[in-house]
């Protein structure tokens, strides 16, 4: 069976993995691009957003893992629009007509809507538990893999319920002191994961979780 994944989920020192608020001018709320800066500083991350240059050490190791076997990516309403994108019937997502994903996209919101295709992503939008959204997804996967993108809480309720085989966080030396957060509900979740941490010269931290 495909595994499910989680790639690239930066994490303030506080344990949040967005600021607040999230509107469309600040996708990200008061942290900004603080939290993701050590991925676009690397090739992988420039290339993303159409740069040259980029590093390629530890984190470009990490980053690049983002897209290898993945089939389909399942994201909660708020990495998809802003509050209220689902009033606007024109919103097509934060990334223009080339979204990074290049695959299908499980989108989950309360309020769904028919398919939307962008560049050669197809968005699908769901109401749906982790678990139907899981089945759905690998539908969707052609047997590949699933990553699961965030944001915190979506990524939060599939690691509460031990869908996820592998997570890969990466913990940016910030303190937010508000915003989304990523851990809350989710003692002990070390005694069902295999932690492994690996500490970058940019000063970040990269966390592996693997289900034991």
């Amino acid at each position: 069976m495909s595994r499910v994944r989680m790639h690239n989920i930066s994490i303030s020192l506080d344990g949040f993995a967005a600021g607040e608020p999230q509107a469309l001018e600040t996708p990200m709320g008061h942290a900004g691009q603080r939290l993701h800066r050590w991925m676009f500083d690397t090739a992988f991350g420039a290339a993303m957003v159409g740069r040259g240059g980029g590093s390629h050490g530890i984190d470009q190791a990490y980053a690049q893992r983002f897209a290898d076997g993945i089939g389909v990516e399942i994201m909660g309403a708020g990495k998809f629009g802003p509050p209220g994108w689902q009033d606007d019937a024109d919103w097509r997502g934060w990334w223009g007509e080339e979204p990074p994903f290049h695959t299908p996209v499980v989108v989950l919101t309360h309020r769904p809507r028919e398919p939307l295709v962008v560049g050669d992503t197809t968005f699908h939008f769901l109401d749906a538990t982790p678990a139907v959204a899981l089945e759905a997804a690998r539908e969707l996967a052609g047997g590949l893999d699933v990553r699961v993108g965030g944001g915190a809480d979506v990524a939060r309720q599939f690691l509460a319920a031990r869908l996820v085989d592998t997570a890969h966080l990466v913990q940016v030396p910030i303190v937010l002191g508000r915003g989304a957060r990523l851990w809350n509900g989710l003692d002990g979740i070390e005694d069902d994961y295999d932690v492994e941490t690996v500490t970058s010269p940019t000063g970040v931290v990269h966390l592996t979780l693997q289900r034991r």
